[in-house]
């Protein structure tokens, strides 16, 4: 188990079709370890690192950051999407809002803001 911080381990950023790409941007963990301080809850990573195949099978687009390492879509456990949202943005992050999860990227031309 490899820990790539004090609360995230490699495994929670595989992609989900098991082709091994589990390699994440340092800002995002980052990211990642200051929501899980500010709101003091588990943050669980629903997808994180895609292939460009996986990425394809689940819709997203060919631009997605999620294929560079640099975007996760994330729950905090007893936090709405719209209060983890509304911190994220001022971590200067990209933000996108969805009814049921939050994405947060560090792509170099942001941040951008944008709901699903």
């Amino acid at each position: 188990m490899e820990m790539l911080s004090q609360y995230f381990i490699r495994a929670e950023f595989a992609c989900k079709c098991g082709c091994g790409f589990d390699t994440i941007d340092s800002a995002t963990i980052e990211a990642l370890e200051s929501i899980r301080n500010h709101f003091k809850a588990a943050v669980v990573i629903t997808s994180a690192c895609r292939c460009p195949e996986h990425n394809e099978a689940v819709g997203g687009t060919v631009q997605s950051l999620h294929t560079q390492g640099r975007a996760c879509d994330i729950q905090v456990q007893g936090v709405t999407p719209a209060e983890v949202q509304v911190y994220a943005q001022g971590l200067g992050i990209s933000v996108g809002s969805y009814k049921n999860f939050t994405h947060i990227d560090t792509r170099s031309a942001g941040p951008a803001r944008w709901e699903g």
